[in-house]
Formats: structure tokens, sequence, C-alpha cells
């Protein structure tokens, strides 16, 4: 076998080399680290392009980014898509996230997941929508929407004066306790009890305008009388504006709702709608991503109900009610103005960020 003679120097740089080679491989790579590093909060809204899940979505994002953290959003299929909500919640335990934020479609559904998740020592916070019991999560950062119902409730009950009440009812999606408390808390304001004979109708909409379309036209076939309306949110309220219009009656209904969206504000001011109760979503993301950071940071949790306001936008205010107008109302809103809300839903469509 023949034998080579490698020059000492040349054996020197390769031993070098190789030991230098050995130990960058055994180090983290900083992107290695940066990642596992960061902080994974998960969103979880009941659908995907109801505006107000959207700024929702908007206001979390901005607030992980602003923090240093990372937000997966998930939603429902549908308004009432439990299942789907179960899943996304398995779907961010296995990614990792150290916190969750959910606004629940069945307030009771979710309560075999979020103890999953709690276990496994996530932070889950209910955003917008209560679980049943509330203690099923560690923090609940909502509208206090009995109360807000009880604001919607006293000012339909002042706008309509001295006529007898022909109310018709357009509610959201049974099990809710969102919708279960502004329905009980607008009877309140208006000052009547569930089963008064002064509730001529009652349907269900799931907060979407066609259904809230279809159930005023219904009602309205059933009770032509119909002279003031509840309705579970603004989607719905465009809906059931759709069919009073339809049927010449604006003059003769009192049209009230609650979520305080653009549009919604847009509507108060153009008159179509009497009042709305204006709720803050932003302030819901951006807080639970904070207690989210703040319980990685330092372990410390949130607990109990954190009431994030309501504020009543008309421009037609009684004596006695505390309210704002609709400047006031465009300048606080959540929600995109008509142009940048169709190119949000083309984005939508064809899948980008």
């Amino acid at each position: 076998m023949m034998r080579i003679n490698i020059p000492r120097s040349t054996k020197l740089a390769a031993g070098s080399f190789i030991c230098a080679t050995l130990a960058f491989l055994n180090q983290p790579t900083p992107m290695a680290k940066a990642a596992g590093d960061q902080i994974v909060i998960g969103l979880v809204t009941k659908t995907e392009v109801n505006p107000y899940f959207v700024k929702l979505r908007q206001a979390a994002t901005a607030e992980a980014e602003k923090q240093g953290a990372k937000l997966i959003a998930r939603f429902g299929k549908f308004d009432g898509d439990n299942e789907g909500q179960v899943a996304a919640v398995e779907d961010l335990i296995s990614a990792g996230v150290k916190g969750i934020l959910i606004t629940p479609n069945n307030s009771t559904g979710m309560l075999g997941i979020i103890k999953k998740a709690r276990d496994k020592g996530v932070l889950v916070i209910a955003l917008d929508t209560a679980t049943d019991p509330a203690n099923a999560v560690d923090a609940t950062l909502a509208t206090d929407n009995f109360e807000a119902g009880v604001l919607q409730g006293q000012y339909a009950r002042k706008a309509l004066g001295d006529k007898q009440a022909k109310l018709a009812m357009l509610d959201g999606t049974p099990g809710g306790t969102v919708d279960t408390q502004r329905h009980d808390g607008f009877l309140k304001g208006f000052g009547i009890a569930e089963g008064d004979p002064a509730i001529v109708g009652k349907q269900n909409t799931h907060g979407a305008q066609d259904e809230g379309q279809t159930a005023m036209e219904n009602l309205l076939t059933a009770h032509p009388d119909i002279n003031v309306v509840y309705t579970i949110n603004e989607p719905a309220a465009e809906g059931a504006y759709a069919a009073i219009k339809a049927r010449g009656k604006l003059k003769d209904i009192v049209l009230t709702s609650i979520d305080g969206g653009r549009l919604g504000v847009q509507y108060v001011q153009q008159g179509k709608i009497a009042a709305t109760v204006m709720q803050f979503p932003k302030i819901m993301a951006s807080k639970g991503v904070d207690y989210v950071v703040e319980y990685v940071k330092s372990g410390q949790k949130p607990s109990g109900f954190i009431n994030t306001g309501a504020s009543l936008i008309t421009d037609k205010p009684f004596s006695g009610l505390e309210s704002k107008d609709t400047k006031w109302g465009l300048e606080n809103c959540w929600g995109l103005n008509t142009l940048a809300a169709g190119k949000d839903r083309l984005l939508a469509v064809i899948g980008r960020p």
C-alpha cells in the first residue's frame, strides 16, 4: 500500500475546520432559538368574516406583534359551529400555544376542550362571550351584555313614546350567553317580562343579515302591526331594515341594535337604525394578548369578569338616558369603511393574509 505524506500544516488546518464545524452544528441557530423563545397565542372566533371578529383578529394580531409574540387565528365555519371550534382548540394545544383567546359559539359546548387546555397549563380567556359556568375559563373579557341590552331596551321604550308596543325580537343563536343576556337585558330596559303580550313574535337569526331579513319578513307577514324591533346585532338589523323598507314601514317601526361597528353607526347616522349600543372588541383582544404575555413572563393570571364597556349611540337622544352621537361613534367604532371592507373581503376570498 502506497503511503501519502500530508504536510503537518495541512493536517492542523483540516483538524481546526472539523472542530469548528462540529461546534457550529452543536449550537442552536439564532432562528431556532428565536422561534423557541417566542410566545405563541391562539385566537378562536365564532366565524371568520363577521366584521366584529375581523376586528378582534386584527387587534390581537397587532398587539401580538407589538409584544414580540405570534398569533395563530382559527374560527368556526358558521355561527354555532361548536365542533369546528373544538377542533381549532385541539390544533392550538398541539401547536404549543401558551394562551388561548376564544369567543365560544356555545357557552357549554366548549367546556371539555377548555379544561383539557387548562390542564396542560394553557391560559384560557373568553372574549365577548362567557362560558357557562363562567369559571370554566381563567377570565372573561367582554361587554356587560345584559347592561348593553338594558340600554337598548330603554332607548326603544322612549323612542316608541306612548304607543302600545308590538314588539318583534330577532334573536341570535340558542345556547349562547351573549344572546340570552342581550335578550333579557332588553326586556328589562323596555320594562316588560318574558311572555308579555307586547312580544308578538320571536325568531332566531344567528346574527346573520340574510336570516335577519327572512325573519323580519316572516314576522311582518304574521304581525303587520309591529312597531318596535329588537335585533341581536347589526348584521341582523341590516337584514331587518331591508325587510321593513320593502314593506314601506320605515316610519312605523323603531329599529334598535347592539355592536357599534362602522356600518351600524352609519346606519344610525342615516336614520336607518334609531340607536345601537357600541362595544369595544379592540380592548378585549389587546388586553387578552397582554394577559397571556404577562402570564408567560410572571405566572400571574387574570381572573373573573373584566368589563370592557358599552356606549349608546344615537343622534336622537332622550333626557335621562346617557348617549353619544354618531360623530363620536364614527371616531371610536370598530370595523372598516366601505372601501376597506371590500378589500378585506376580496383578500379573504383569494386567500391572502
